[in-house]
């Protein structure tokens, strides 16, 4: 076994070439035997000290040679970690912000003592890119009154925009620019019919001028109704979140937690002006319509009836349900169907004209019931009206006509 190990390891000597070493305990003389534990511990303190002199040395240098608070030095830094939900936000945030605009409304003003014509704005909204032509989506009261509009991109770089077409009944507008269509980055349509109580929303918009801020909340409320501030037509199926929604946020979008676009901030409900818990966004499927019609033929096509209503509080007063007509021009569709309008005799007392209280069957209480009915009806639909004339009931046919054209 023994040349065995030998011959795999060449190195290895054989056993009676090894010289033996007879070892005694008392080789070294004790005197020697005790200082050796003090060299050894004295060795090892001088070790020590010349560490600590170094690490010394060395982190003096790090605070001269780094631009490095002194506090911060001691402090280790871990990488920021986020959970899912932040990330979720922060990556909406990021994907969706290129599409949203700033929009200020300029208006021309005459300086008093130079008699100098001036542009000096005199509001300011937020938008979003809707298409790579160019096309910016907004609300109608964000550029009403303005003599020119400027549109600043999210890279800061700003463009004369030119509006294409409004509806001031459902508060929409809708802008052109001419930009580079890599930088035009339109935002994901979504769909608004499918929506729940609870949902989270996520608003991008400029308030007070503070570009690009980010709220959260949810959908605090379905189908609710509001006024347009041009018109006060209403509109509806309005979108209620909690979201905050400040001055400035008007025309931003609503966005659920994919990034898709499901409604335009609007309106606010707040005594004070600020966000207090209550906004209010016009639904995408609503906007989606309008918009088309507006890119393709720069208007709206709304059907009418050619009447002007009394308030609804003054049909109230007479003990009646419906609209009570004050006004049916001739040229006009109720006017050429044969409804009447409220007038005064020749004694000056006044006689009521009709009262409308149903369309196609469906009961008509107020004005609101009346334009949501409208708003279901096209251009050119013969609708049945019932109206109450004296003390019977009518059935009038009427051909409904486009909305005229608004300056």
């Amino acid at each position: 076994m023994a040349s065995t190990l030998v011959s795999s390891s060449p190195k290895l000597l054989s056993h009676s070439s090894i010289p033996k070493l007879s070892i005694r305990r008392n080789l070294v003389a004790p005197a020697v035997v005790s200082s050796l534990p003090e060299k050894i511990s004295t060795n090892r303190s001088f070790v020590n000290s010349l560490l600590v002199l170094c690490a010394s040395v060395a982190l003096s240098v790090s605070f001269f040679v780094t631009d490095v608070d002194s506090a911060s030095a001691f402090v280790v830094k871990t990488p920021r970690k986020l959970q899912s939900d932040e990330l979720a936000t922060v990556r909406l945030f990021q994907e969706n912000t290129p599409s949203v605009v700033y929009i200020t409304n300029l208006a021309v003003r005459q300086d008093a003592f130079t008699l100098d014509v001036l542009e000096v704005p005199q509001g300011s909204g937020s938008g979003f890119v809707w298409d790579t032509q160019g096309h910016i989506v907004t609300n109608y009261h964000v550029i009403r009154g303005a003599s020119d509009l400027k549109v600043t991109l999210a890279d800061q770089t700003a463009y004369d925009a030119k509006v294409i077409g409004f509806d001031q009944d459902k508060d929409v507008a809708v802008l052109r620019i001419d930009a580079p269509k890599d930088k035009l980055r339109p935002i994901p349509i979504g769909v608004s019919a499918d929506l729940l109580v609870g949902q989270k929303v996520y608003a991008i918009g400029n308030p007070f001028g503070l570009d690009h801020t980010l709220t959260t909340g949810v959908i605090s409320g379905l189908r609710r109704e509001i006024s347009s501030a041009a018109t006060g037509r209403p509109i509806q199926d309005v979108i209620q979140t909690d979201a905050a929604i400040n001055p400035g946020n008007s025309g931003g979008p609503l966005l659920d937690s994919s990034g898709n676009l499901i409604g335009i901030n609007t309106a606010i409900y707040s005594p004070s002006g600020a966000s207090s818990g209550v906004g209010f966004s016009i639904p995408v499927d609503t906007v989606s319509g309008i918009v088309d019609q507006l890119v393709k033929f720069g208007k709206v096509t709304r059907p009418i009836l050619g009447i002007k209503f009394a308030p609804d509080q003054s049909v109230e007063q007479l003990g009646v349900s419906g609209v009570l007509v004050l006004d049916a021009p001739p040229n006009g569709p109720a006017g050429k169907a044969g409804l009447q309008s409220t007038k005064r005799d020749a004694y000056g007392r006044l006689i009521l004209g009709d009262i409308i209280t149903s369309i196609n069957g469906k009961k008509v209480s107020n004005g609101s019931d009346l334009y949501r009915i409208l708003d279901q009806c096209k251009v050119g639909d013969k609708v049945t009206i019932e109206v109450l004339r004296g003390d019977h009931l009518e059935k009038v046919p009427v051909v409904l006509e486009p909305k005229p054209d608004e300056s």
